[in-house]
């Protein structure tokens, strides 16, 4: 080859952005990929929020309720869930009184997709929320969020979120039954 050859094949600029193309498509397609998976965890994080307020909205709203109806509620957290799978998702609803400035009582506690009832002792209440003998309801969601690009992500996503309401119609809401 000569030398001219070799000048104008260097100034030949024709391919130089399929060059660039294939140096930058596969970093643009992972980024394109991450930020997709990124915004389906957060929709899964959000949506697992919105159904612990729903549940405890909606608990929170009843004079009295048992665990038929509570059931009924908890229904409602599959739907806000779509279109992720509900086999993870897992809630718990309960009742918990002040008795004293440290002390408090589990009034009743009702599970769906779990067998652990809420303790007095993991009641995490923030302390300036209820005086002596009010009571709160604690709405608690928790979802496995398990990603789509197992091959790029960890896999499992463990997601909790809690809800907070006080009753709204009576001090404390019975639930016969539970």
């Amino acid at each position: 080859m000569s030398r001219h050859s070799l000048t104008t094949l260097r100034r030949d600029t024709r391919g130089g952005a399929a060059v660039e193309f294939a140096f930058l498509a596969p970093l643009m397609i992972l980024i394109y990929f991450g930020m997709v998976e990124f915004c389906q965890g957060y929709m899964a994080l959000k949506r697992t929020g919105h159904a612990a307020a729903m549940v405890a909205d909606l608990v929170s709203q009843t004079d009295a309720t048992t665990p038929a109806q509570i059931a009924d509620v908890f229904a409602i957290g599959d739907l806000i869930m779509r279109p992720f799978p509900t086999a993870t998702l897992k809630q718990r609803v309960s009742s918990v009184t002040r008795v004293s400035k440290t002390t408090y009582k589990v009034d009743w506690s009702q599970t769906k997709g779990m067998t652990e009832k809420l303790l007095a002792s993991k009641a995490d209440i923030p302390g300036d929320m209820l005086a002596n003998g009010e009571s709160v309801i604690i709405a608690e969601t928790f979802y496995d969020y398990r990603s789509a690009f197992t091959q790029a992500t960890p896999g499992i996503f463990h997601f909790k979120r809690t809800a907070y309401l006080r009753p709204r119609t009576v001090e404390v809401i019975p639930c016969t039954g539970c």
